[in-house]
């Protein structure tokens, strides 16, 4: 990591660390936690599609089988939180090869259906195996997550611990971009046969990014469950996966900072909607809670139209023509790379 993504992790460090000092609320630090675990999905997810290039609409099924993993180990059969959040890595290592073997020979819409048939299949075994899942009644009792002998009791300490696990993500995904399996992978979306042409293993890429990706998905469904400590089928349907894609095409698929500004943009959107509605009800405007959908369908519909590279991408955008203009003012020619 380099340049202006070192300068903006150490930045995101420091929001990190201040936050809770400037939020005493804990409603919105829980909303923050909640944040963090689809960043954290969201990383893994643009390392697949936005250096890839490969599309996965199923990345909440790996979501589900992180948390479920855990539950069920910890709630019945009494393991460690940790022992089972890594065994539920193990297991979504297994499933992300078996299917990603055949899935990614697919391209495009193929692949997509593929991976989103994989996710109704993980939902509907999540509701129909009643003894094992327990079903639409869910999974009660799922122990906190414990750190060095300490329980992370509170919303605060689980704020600093999930958006800690959030940062380590990022370097690890800038470390592997910036590395010769990044470029790899680069290629590899830029075009198949030319990448396949320079002796790059197609196959072995995409099948090890894959894995990689589910793999940030499992430890964000692990996370939540010992958050929330109960989970049921429905947070982990194909809407999901959905929400997990747009929350990445709409920061900005090419880089890892626009997947996680798409995921804090998107994971916050209704609690402002939420706030807006308030406000306009007190000075007696009559604001549906239907209207929602409408409000977050036509944000989500501009952005895409006056930012189709992302939000990331915009807001880059704006700073490097600020940049330019005040360069121009003082007289000196401005450099835009």
């Amino acid at each position: 990591m380099k340049g202006k993504n070192s300068a903006g992790f150490i930045a995101f460090i420091i929001a990190i660390i201040v936050i809770p000092f400037i939020i005493n609320n804990d409603y919105y630090i829980g909303v923050l936690v909640f944040t963090a675990f689809n960043c954290l999905a969201c990383i893994g997810l643009c390392l697949l599609m936005g250096y890839a290039g490969q599309i996965s609409i199923g990345h909440g099924a790996f979501v589900a089988i992180g948390a479920y993993t855990s539950a069920i180990l910890t709630s019945k059969l009494a393991w460690s939180p940790w022992l089972a959040m890594l065994c539920g890595i193990a297991i979504v290592v297994v499933i992300a090869f078996c299917i990603g073997i055949p899935a990614l020979r697919l391209k495009g819409h193929y692949l997509a259906m593929a991976t989103l048939g994989f996710a109704s299949i993980i939902h509907i075994v999540a509701v129909a195996a009643v003894d094992l899942t327990g079903g639409p009644s869910g999974i009660v009792s799922i122990p906190r997550l414990g750190l060095f002998g300490h329980v992370l009791s509170s919303d605060t300490q689980y704020f600093y611990f999930s958006w800690g696990v959030v940062a380590f993500g990022i370097y690890i995904a800038f470390n592997l971009i910036n590395s010769r399996v990044g470029r790899g992978l680069q290629a590899i979306h830029g075009s198949e046969d030319a990448a396949s042409s320079l002796g790059i293993n197609i196959t072995s890429y995409k099948v090890k990014v894959f894995i990689l990706s589910a793999v940030y998905a499992s430890v964000s469904g692990s996370l939540y469950a010992y958050y929330v400590n109960y989970i049921d089928p429905g947070p982990f349907d194909v809407m999901l996966s959905i929400l997990l894609v747009t929350m990445v095409a709409v920061g900005g698929l090419h880089h890892i900072w626009g997947a996680v500004i798409g995921a804090i943009v998107l994971s916050l959107l209704p609690e402002f909607l939420s706030f807006i509605s308030g406000y306009l009800q007190v000075i007696g405007i009559k604001y549906q809670p239907d209207y929602d959908t409408l409000v977050y369908g036509g944000i989500l519909l501009i952005i895409m139209l006056f930012l189709p590279e992302g939000i990331f991408k915009g807001i880059d955008g704006a700073i490097g023509n600020v940049k330019s203009f005040f360069l121009k003012v003082a007289g000196r020619p401005s450099r835009r790379v």
